[in-house]
């Protein structure tokens, strides 16, 4: 059975590789504005239902895989950073405070349609000036909701949950609803 990612994600893109799966990638058409009035976990889970129906439409086969991550601190959702001072200041908000990161994942086939949402926890070191301004000098970090990737092992200071999730990308639960998929399919 086809398995297309409905993203062009570097990170989604890296993980499901290193699952051996063999897919697709093809980018979602959909407006990926923030409906303030929605929970963070809600928005992401629309985020991903849309990007793999965006995709299925296009394909009409198979399995689309659409995912979302936003990162939540206080109620907020932090996008990626519009500058280096943008970023600057998301680093310093999150110093030495724990906050959530939220993937939403949608499974998109013609007969069944699977949408979930992971959290998992991810508590900052306490860092200074001097440490912010390297890691946004080091790293690209515009590119990054909440200005971080938690794989450059500079600023987290330990995770709950699942470690995939925070990178952007749930693999346990995506292995696990995929295989269920292509069973419901008759193959394996």
């Amino acid at each position: 059975m086809k398995i297309v990612l409905a993203s062009t994600s570097p990170r989604r893109i890296e993980l499901l590789k290193k699952a051996n799966f063999d897919f697709e990638v093809i980018s979602p058409c959909v407006d990926e504005s923030i409906d303030k009035s929605l929970n963070p976990s809600k928005k992401v889970e629309n985020l991903s239902f849309l990007k793999a129906k965006s995709v299925f439409e296009r394909v009409k086969e198979g399995v689309v895989i659409g995912a979302d991550t936003v990162v939540s601190f206080e109620d907020e959702i932090l996008e990626k950073p519009i500058d280096l001072l943008d970023a600057k200041n998301t680093l310093k908000r999150l110093s030495g405070k724990t906050h959530l990161v939220i993937t939403g994942i949608t499974f998109y086939t013609k007969n069944k349609v699977i949408t979930k949402s992971v959290v998992s926890k991810v508590k900052f070191k306490k860092l200074t000036d001097e440490i912010i301004d390297k890691y946004v000098k080091d790293y690209n970090v515009l590119d990054k909701a909440g200005s971080y990737a938690i794989q450059d092992d500079i600023v987290v200071e330990s995770f709950e949950g699942s470690y995939s999730n925070i990178v952007g990308m749930p693999m346990e639960e995506t292995e696990e609803i995929l295989k269920d998929v292509l069973l419901w399919q008759g193959t394996e």
